[in-house]
């Protein structure tokens, strides 16, 4: 999807009508999901993730209920450090690309939409959420059953680690 320019006194100002457009499907494949409600920090970490495997995935954005794009898209989120990677050399190749191309003279080389998808980005690798410690191994409770406050392990995962299976789900659930 190429940018738009709304005028403006100093000549015009870039819109990330790309980025909007992936930040929107990936919101309704999420409240379609149903699984959060869209106020929690796991829910911006589900809507990043999936808007940055819309954003870099390449091809012409559809609607979203694209049956093809979604199957795709499912794909890449199935496995996590597979989509770590993909999304760290998908971003490096947009970043070469567009100083290359010498895009955004005024402010460097990065287009708004390569700025959103950067920043969504950092804020996945580096905000840390809390959730239960899906690895560790529970023994059952011999006291009888668990009271609410006995959540079992949690431990400190970087964002995307809990936002990827949550929109992979939801684009199931959909």
């Amino acid at each position: 999807m190429r940018q738009e320019r709304a005028e403006g006194p100093s000549g015009g100002l870039l819109v990330p009508m790309a980025w909007m457009h992936a930040e929107y499907i990936a919101d309704e494949l999420l409240r379609g999901g149903d699984l959060m409600p869209p106020s929690t920090l796991e829910y911006r970490a589900g809507r990043g993730t999936l808007a940055l495997t819309i954003f870099l995935s390449e091809g012409p954005l559809g609607a979203p209920g694209t049956g093809h794009r979604v199957a795709e898209w499912r794909h890449l989120t199935e496995y996590g450090p597979a989509w770590r990677a993909w999304v760290c050399e998908r971003l490096d190749r947009m970043e070469a690309r567009a100083f290359e191309l010498g895009a955004g003279t005024e402010g460097g080389p990065r287009t708004p939409d390569l700025e959103l998808a950067s920043d969504t980005w950092r804020w996945l690798e580096e905000t840390e959420l809390l959730a239960p410690d899906l690895d560790a191994v529970v023994p059952p409770s011999r006291g009888g059953p668990r009271r609410p406050e006995q959540e079992g392990p949690q431990v400190w995962t970087p964002a995307w680690q809990l936002g990827l299976p949550l929109g992979h789900l939801a684009m199931h659930l959909c």
